[in-house]
């Protein structure tokens, strides 16, 4: 089973990279873009079959490790 988690930060929190990405897409010619907030993808192949054991395990990887729960939002999606 393969996973794929979407870590961004929550709403609030100062994104300095996404303004920086934002005005080098202003200079680069793309003035229709607008505010910009960037985030981390991870993908995951797992060995376990069953879908809420899974969920289980990834929620508890991401709390421990892949998110920064205090500033940072995470999204579990399964594939497959």
């Amino acid at each position: 089973m393969k996973a794929r988690i979407h870590v961004t930060l929550k709403t609030g929190v100062l994104d300095p990279q996404g303004k920086a990405i934002g005005n080098a897409l202003h200079r680069l010619g793309f003035p229709e873009v607008g505010d910009v907030r960037q985030g981390k993808f991870i993908e995951l192949e797992l060995s376990e079959t069953d879908a809420e054991r899974a969920k289980s395990r990834l929620d508890d990887m991401c709390r421990r490790l892949l998110a920064n729960t205090v500033i940072e939002n995470y999204r579990i999606e399964l594939v497959g």
